[in-house]
């Protein structure tokens, strides 16, 4: 089965109309940390208080106290993502770590408001893979660098 692209406007706003605060992070020209979380600082209209580091990023990401919460919890979009995972792969990588582990932190918290997070294409179709073709679409990271152990702590 071959998935074909669907532009993410109408997505999101569907997940609104479902009742979740929804939120684009778009990694566009993206190519190093500070720029990741600079982007992240403004989609996500994180406090002051969160420093350009993984750490501050993850403790914000398990507060989230200052993002409307919907009655269905919010949902983060992140688009052009593959230039930055291609490259910048270790970064990528602990990127995500963080972001599946804030996810582990809301869905473990019980019912009510969490979190959602998905990767997802831009708005003009299948981005090109870093130094390949587009994959078909399988996986929720498909086409990302392949998965190390996760990090017992982040430094950084």
């Amino acid at each position: 089965m071959t998935l074909h692209p669907q532009p993410l406007a109408p997505a999101l706003a569907a997940a609104e109309a479902a009742g979740r605060t929804t939120v684009r992070l778009d990694l566009d020209g993206v190519r190093g940390k500070a720029e990741l979380m600079r982007r992240c600082g403004d989609a996500l209209r994180l406090p002051e208080w969160v420093g350009g580091n993984w750490d501050a990023l993850a403790d914000a990401l398990r507060d989230l106290s200052w993002l409307p919460v919907a009655a269905q919890g919010r949902l983060v979009a992140v688009t052009g993502w593959r230039g930055y995972a291609g490259a910048r792969p270790a970064e990528w990588e602990t990127f995500v770590e963080v972001l599946e582990e804030a996810v582990d932190f809301w869905r473990e918290r019980g019912p009510g408001p969490g979190l959602a997070v998905v990767l997802a294409e831009s708005e003009s179709g299948p981005e090109p893979e870093p130094g390949g073709e587009p994959e078909s679409g399988r996986g929720p990271a498909a086409g990302a660098p392949s998965r190390t152990p996760r990090l017992k702590r982040r430094r950084g």
